[in-house]
């Protein structure tokens, strides 16, 4: 079991353990020692979203780093597929993100890349925890010109803006398109606006105004609604919201239906294979995914990978496959040709593309995605047993899976960054799943809450 790492990075409520300065500091000397250069200072990138705890964070992980003799290259607010991209762009040996994506301001995250702008493997999470709590770089102390400096990278934003038009097919414009963007008065509040205007669309820009407190703060990714109606107010030909850190986008169509990652990878998915550019005409999605997406791709010879919830799976097995799209319902989604990690202005430019090239509304590009009625709920517990040892809970599994018959699905799983625990439901009958969803709730809280 990995100590402070969990589904995507360290995350918790900033200032309390894991997510102090203490913790920073020595996660930060982890990380120059683990990316040092043999011959050369090890250099790491950094950056964050737009909360007020990522001020003290950065500076126990620069402290960190340049006390091991690294150096930190800064980039400030940018997305973190931004930070991915910058890692890579500049040949540097990792990249920290200081995020806690959709999270609320009160609690923060890190996340590392390796030098390829990818996220780190469980393998080498362990290690950096082992160097944080054992002790064992606690002699290394450089000194004198052998310490690490940091320095700021002026021109990340436009590296990375360039990057992101470059996504965009030449031959296309998006000159007549009327856009809302939702920047969750987050890490795309810079970034967003300028890609799809320069690009020729007319923009619409909500919450992108952070104060450090109002991060996700009923808006972004997690609330869309505001985005959908603003949409329609505006008469606009689509809406997008990111979250916190921009590596996801929830959408709606130019009648304000909201449409998840499901739907942009069934669009997506069947676009590429039509276009003979879908490998194995498969797409790699979670275990959360609706079972309508296998339904979609089917009539035109497509099939879905499954993997362990986070995108970071999502993209292990594109890698292993060769696959070139995937992602999850919440809006991660990955084209491995642009991306080694979900990108919610990447996902926002190839649907506008698809939107530009068949001259068609978002809403009828949407209009053959199958959907199963699917419900979830959440439940904060206060114990993380392994399910199967809790003969309760897998009877109910077993009468859940026996009465859907085939013809649905149950997940349930622990958040890995809370103290949660997901319930998932999808099947035909609506009113089965929901009365399932209930029974399922019941026992969760019967044994998983201290009496």
């Amino acid at each position: 079991m990995k100590k402070i790492f969990g589904t995507d990075g360290i995350r918790g409520t900033a200032n309390i353990e894991p997510m102090t300065v203490e913790t920073a500091l020595k996660v930060g000397r982890a990380i120059g020692y683990l990316f040092r250069n043999s011959t050369t200072k090890g250099r790491i990138v950094i950056g964050k979203d737009t909360r007020l705890s990522g001020y003290m964070l950065e500076a126990a992980l620069v402290a960190g780093i340049c006390s091991m003799g690294s150096d930190a290259l800064l980039l400030g607010p940018l997305p973190t597929p931004g930070i991915g991209f910058i890692t890579r762009d500049m040949r540097a040996d990792a990249g920290i993100v200081i995020s806690a994506s959709h999270n609320p301001y009160q609690d923060n995250g890190i996340k590392v890349f390796d030098g390829e702008g990818l996220k780190l493997s469980d393998k080498l999470e362990k290690e950096l925890e082992e160097l944080v709590f054992s002790g064992q770089i606690d002699h290394i102390r450089p000194t004198a010109t052998q310490i690490g400096k940091a320095s700021r990278v002026v021109d990340a934003l436009g590296r990375y803006i360039v990057h992101l038009k470059r996504t965009f097919p030449p031959h296309l414009t998006l000159e007549g398109i009327k856009i809302v963007i939702d920047c969750a008065h987050g890490a795309t509040y810079r970034v967003a606006p300028a890609v799809f205007s320069e690009l020729g669309a007319q923009v619409v820009v909500m919450n992108n105004t952070p104060d450090g407190t109002n991060i996700n703060d009923g808006c972004g990714a997690v609330n869309p609604q505001a985005m959908s109606q603003r949409a329609i107010e505006e008469g606009a030909h689509l809406g997008v919201a990111f979250d916190g850190d921009g590596d996801r986008a929830i959408f709606a169509d130019e009648k304000g239906n909201i449409l998840d990652g499901d739907y942009i990878l069934s669009i997506c998915g069947v676009d590429l294979i039509k276009r003979g550019q879908l490998p194995s005409n498969t797409v790699v999605a979670t275990i959360m995914s609706n079972m309508g997406l296998e339904l979609t791709l089917a009539p035109h010879k497509g099939k879905v990978i499954r993997t362990a919830v986070g995108d970071r799976y999502v993209f292990e097995e594109m890698q292993r496959g060769g696959y070139a799209l995937g992602g999850e319902a919440s809006g991660h989604i990955i084209f491995r040709t642009h991306s080694s990690t979900g990108d919610g202005i990447v996902t926002a430019l190839q649907i506008l593309a698809i939107m530009a090239e068949k001259g068609k509304p978002l809403s009828e590009l949407a209009r053959d995605t199958v959907r199963l009625p699917q419900v979830q709920r959440s439940l904060t517990i206060s114990k993380k047993p392994p399910l199967d040892s809790v003969p309760e809970i897998q009877r109910e599994l077993k009468r859940a899976q026996e009465l859907l018959n085939g013809r649905g699905r149950v997940v349930v799983r622990y958040s890995g960054t809370e103290p949660k625990v997901r319930i998932m439901v999808e099947g035909e009958d609506s009113h089965l799943i929901n009365s399932l969803l209930e029974d399922l709730s019941k026992v969760m809280e019967r044994t998983l809450r201290e009496a």
